[in-house]
């Protein structure tokens, strides 16, 4: 058995994935979709730490058998790239979805203020502003997304990303780009932007999914159906 753990980016839950879970298990993988501290309803905002989410898949990883693909999207990319860092032997694949991972020392806000403690859910003018592109998501997908969305814990992107094992370089990569193709996304992995730098130490698959940032909303059968070939990837 193949278990494929999918890590949501900022806002979101377990239920981001609710639309590629049949597809994947149709496919005989078993996707195990995760929701981080402070993203369920009720939850601690304040008390949640960039450690914590890091910690909270390798402990979904240390609970299962078997062969494991991570999946991370957006914001969860940097928890990915956390999570190799300590689990690296555990890990078959990894797969950054329309993300990349974070160098050491590097976060994802460090100017965020320190008295702010959650991030609320911006309009879809400024997230498409920021460069997270809804296209592709119909006015019933936006409007389950912004009822379900809940705030994101401010320190999990204001803290450091902290990595320093080599090991997790031998884990195989695969990079779908959505919202930001791959002619693009390759130039920044190799000496671009410190988002991306990262990634271009590692053995990378780029595979093109145009659509917008958020594919399990847009393209859901189609994201299913590259997250099957990437697990089945040697």
């Amino acid at each position: 058995m193949t278990h494929i753990v999918l890590v949501p980016g900022f806002w979101l839950g377990a239920w981001a994935w609710d639309d590629v879970l049949d597809p994947l298990r149709a496919a005989g993988l078993d996707p195990v979709p995760v929701t981080l501290p402070g993203l369920a309803p009720g939850d601690d905002v304040a008390a949640v730490r960039r450690a914590d989410h890091t910690r909270a898949v390798t402990d979904v990883l240390d609970g299962l058998d078997g062969d494991v693909v991570v999946v991370g999207h957006s914001g969860g990319g940097a928890v990915l790239g956390e999570v190799l860092d300590r689990r690296p032997d555990r890990v078959r694949r990894a797969v950054f979805l329309d993300t990349g991972p974070l160098e050491d020392g590097a976060s994802l806000a460090p100017d965020l203020p320190a008295d702010v403690v959650a991030l609320d859910l911006p309009s879809w003018d400024e997230m498409q502003a920021a460069g997270s592109s809804i296209e592709g998501i119909d006015d019933a997908g936006l409007e389950r997304f912004r009822r379900l969305a809940v705030p994101h814990p401010a320190a999990v992107a204001r803290e450091p990303v902290h990595v320093g094992d080599p090991r997790r370089f031998g884990v195989p990569v695969t990079a779908v780009c959505t919202s930001l193709p791959s002619q693009v996304l390759h130039p920044m992995a190799h000496g671009g932007p410190p988002f991306h730098t990262e990634l271009g130490r590692y053995d990378v698959t780029y595979v093109d999914l145009p659509t917008g940032h958020w594919a399990m909303f847009s393209r859901p059968a189609d994201l299913a159906a590259v997250l099957v070939e990437e697990a089945r990837r040697d």
